[in-house]
C-alpha cells in the first residue's frame, strides 16, 4: 500500500520548490511502501511500573563492562528482532564519578558495521576513547577506554551506535542506554529515576519496519514511542515526596515538547551540565539527543499524564511544528504518575546550583557554518543533505582549530525543516538564536536550528586536541552527508 502525503511533507515539500517535488515525488510515495498500520506489535506491557534499566557502577575508579550489540531484544513487554546491548533495549545504565575510568568492550553481534558513541561526555576523542571513525566490524570486538577527567561536570549523558551510514537504523533499531557522571549535589527527592524516550516501528512479529526515503528525509518518528522501553508506563509517586526524573530523548528525529498534567517541571540541569537555579516550566522542550533532568513534587492523589505534543520539525506552528505528520498523531502518553497515599513534604530545592560558567573573554575567531537541504542529491529521498555545501569525507579536515582557543560559530539553516546541531566533546554555549529562544545559560551539546534561521554559539576549545564530528542529530539526515569533520590542533 501507499501512504497519503501529510500536511508536515506537503509544507516541507513545498518549500523545497514545486519543480522538484513534481519530478520527485512519485519515487518517494513508493518508497514508504509496506506492511499497513494494522500489521504492528501490540505491546504487552502497557501501564506496568515504570523499571529502571540495569546499573553497571564504578569502583574503586573504573567500571568494566561488556556490551553486546545484537538483535532480539525485549521490547515493549515482547521478545522481538529489534536490536539492543546485552539483550535489552536500552542497553545498561553506566555510572561513572569524575575521575574514573569507563572501559568498555563493544561485540559487534550484528550484521553490518557499529561502533560507540558516549554521547556529550567530555573526553578524548582519539584512539579507543570516543573516536567516531572506528569501524567494528561484524563479529569484531573492540575495548574502548574513555578516561572521565576529575573536573567532568555531575550529569545524565547516553550512549548509542555511531558508525556513518548505519546511525539511524541501528539507533531506531534500539540501540541505545544512559550513561551518568555522579557527583553531587545530593538534592532533596526521594526518588532518581531514568526516563529514557525512545521510538520505533515493529511489524506484528517484532520486525523493525523498513523506512522509506521519504521518511527519512523528513525525519523519521517511530509508530511505538517507549519509556526504558516500556509502552506508557506508571511512576508511583507520593503527595509532596520530589521525585528528580532524568529525561533523555534518544529519539532518531523526534523533537519532544513534555508536559506533565497539573504539574510543573521544575528543571535542574540540562545536556548534564546544572542550572544556576531551579527553574520552573510548563514545559520541556527536548530535540533529539538532548537531556534535561527535572524535579516533581507531586500534588494529591490521581493519575497525572506525562505527554508529548508534537513540536518541532519544521517551519510553521508553535515550536516550529509542522503538525499532522506524527504518525501515531496528536499527544503522545508517555508515561502515567500515579500518586497515592499520605502527604510526606520534601525539604526544598536548594536556592542555587553548581552551573558551569562560560570562560570570560572575546573569542578568538568566529566561523559560519552552514547546513543545507536541497532537491537533487544522492541522500535519502533524492535529497542533498550538507554542511557548507558538502556531504561527509572522514579523510576530510573540514574545520581546523587550535586547542586552547575559544571561537563564536554562526550555524545558519537555509532550509524549512529545523536541525539539530550537534558537536562531540567540546560542549558550546548558546549566545543567541533567530527564533528568540531564550538561551538556557550553561554548556550544551544539541541545539535546534530553526528552519531558514540561525544560532550563534560560543565554543572554547580547551580541554583535548584530536578530530571528531558535528552534524545534524536527526540521524536520516548525518547518515545521509549532514556531517563534517572538526580537528583540534595542539
Amino acid at each position: 500500500m501507499t501512504h497519503p502525503i501529510s500536511r508536515r511533507r506537503m509544507i516541507v515539500l513545498g518549500g523545497l520548490g514545486a519543480v522538484g517535488v513534481a519530478a520527485g515525488v512519485t519515487g518517494w510515495i513508493a518508497g514508504t511502501a509496506g506492511a499497513g498500520p494494522g500489521d504492528r506489535l501490540q505491546p504487552g506491557d502497557t501501564g506496568a511500573e515504570l523499571a529502571q534499566p540495569l546499573l553497571h557502577d564504578s569502583r574503586d575508579g573504573r567500571l568494566d563492562v561488556a556490551l553486546t550489540a545484537a538483535t532480539g531484544a525485549r521490547t515493549a513487554g515482547r521478545d522481538t528482532s529489534a536490536l539492543g546491548y546485552n539483550g535489552t533495549s536500552p542497553g545498561p545504565t553506566l555510572r561513572v564519578r569524575p575521575g574514573d575510568e569507563l572501559a568498555v568492550r563493544l561485540t559487534n553481534g550484528l550484521d553490518q558495521p557499529t561502533n560507540l558513541h558516549t554521547h556529550g561526555l567530555r573526553v578524548s576523542p582519539q584512539g579507543n576513547s570516543d573516536n567516531p571513525f572506528v569501524r567494528i566490524d561484524p563479529g569484531s570486538t573492540f575495548d574502548y577506554l574513555y578516561r572521565i577527567p576529575p573536573d567532568h561536570p555531575a550529569g545524565t549523558f547516553w550512549y548509542h551506535a555511531h558508525h556513518h551510514g548505519t546511525v539511524a537504523d541501528q539507533t531506531f533499531g534500539g540501540l541505545v542506554g544512559a550513561l551518568l557522571v555522579d557527583r553531587g549535589p545530593d538534592l532533596p527527592v526521594v526518588a532518581d529515576r531514568i526516563l529514557l524516550i525512545s521510538d520505533t516501528t515493529l511489524d506484528g512479529a517484532g520486525r523493525i519496519v523498513a523506512t522509506g526515503a521519504m521518511d527519512r528525509a523528513m525525519g523519521r518518528r517511530g509508530e511505538l514511542v517507549l519509556v526504558n522501553g516500556q509502552h506508557q508506563p506508571t511512576v508511583s509517586a507520593t503527595p509532596g515526596a520530589a521525585q528528580r526524573w532524568r529525561l533523555i530523548n534518544t529519539c532518531t528525529s523526534r523533537v519532544l515538547d513534555i508536559r506533565l498534567a497539573g504539574h510543573e517541571l521544575v528543571q535542574v540541569a540540562h545536556d548534564g551540565t546544572f542550572l544556576p537555579v531551579p527553574v520552573a516550566r510548563d514545559r520541556i522542550v527536548l530535540a533529539p539527543g538532548n537531556r534535561a533532568d527535572v524535579v516533581v513534587r507531586p500534588t494529591g492523589p490521581g493519575r497525572h499524564a506525562l505527554t508529548a505534543e508534537p513540536a518541532g520539525q519544521g517551519g510553521m506552528g508553535g515550536m516550529g511544528g509542522m503538525g499532522g505528520g506524527d504518525p501515531v498523531g496528536g499527544p503522545i502518553t508517555l508515561a502515567t504518575m500515579v500518586t497515592e497515599g499520605a502527604n510526606s513534604a520534601s525539604p526544598p530545592l536548594p536556592a542555587t546550583l553548581p552551573a558551569e560558567t562560560t570562560p570570560a573573554g572575546p573569542a578568538t575567531s568566529a566561523r559560519r557554518i552552514a547546513f543545507q537541504m536541497a532537491m537533487g542529491g544522492m541522500g535519502a529521498g533524492g535529497m542533498a543533505f550538507t554542511i557548507d555545501g558538502r556531504v561527509f569525507d572522514g579523510d576530510r579536515d573540514d574545520q581546523t582549530i587550535t586547542l586552547g582557543t575559544t571561537e563564536e560559530w554562526t550555524v545558519t539553516n537555509t532550509g524549512p525543516l529545523a536541525h539539530p546541531f550537534h558537536l562531540h566533546v567540546w560542549p558550546f554555549t548558546v549566545l543567541a538564536s533567530s527564533d528568540a529562544t531564550p538561551p538556557v545559560g550553561v554548556p550544551q551539546d544539541v541545539v535546534l536550528i530553526p528552519a531558514n534561521g540561525w544560532v550563534r554559539l560560543r565554543i572554547p576549545f580547551t580541554t583535548f586536541p584530536g578530530r571528531s564530528v558535528y552534524h545534524c542529530h536527526i540521524l536520516d539526515h548525518e547518515d545521509a552527508g549532514m556531517m563534517a569533520t572538526i580537528n583540534v590542533r595542539a
